[in-house]
């Protein structure tokens, strides 16, 4: 019979998940892997049985190796920061004359 984890280990998880996910340096990517584990995590929050929780559980400990994989190969690549994502607010400050 499989254990389950404990809410601290749940949590612990999800924060690596949100971590790793942020590293991603293309803003679609970030952005997708962000949404992708916030739902994957609400999804099973209604799990009730142990061994339910233990198989989700082992099955998001897989996703995340394969995430910081991901991440990594990301950092290896540039790329043009897009229209939508947010200026960096240190080099964009408007000079004094309004040009």
């Amino acid at each position: 019979m499989a254990v389950a984890p404990t809410r601290l280990q749940v949590l612990a998880l999800y924060k690596q998940f949100i971590k790793n996910s942020k590293q991603f340096n293309n803003y679609n990517f970030r952005e997708y892997f962000l949404r992708r584990s916030r739902e994957s995590f609400r999804a099973n929050v209604a799990l009730q049985k142990p061994e339910e929780v233990a198989r989700a559980f082992a099955d998001a400990k897989e996703e995340l190796g394969v995430l910081k994989r991901q991440a990594i190969i990301s950092q290896m690549y540039t790329f043009d920061k897009l229209v939508v994502e947010p200026l960096d607010s240190q080099k964009h400050t408007p000079s004094p004359t309004g040009v």
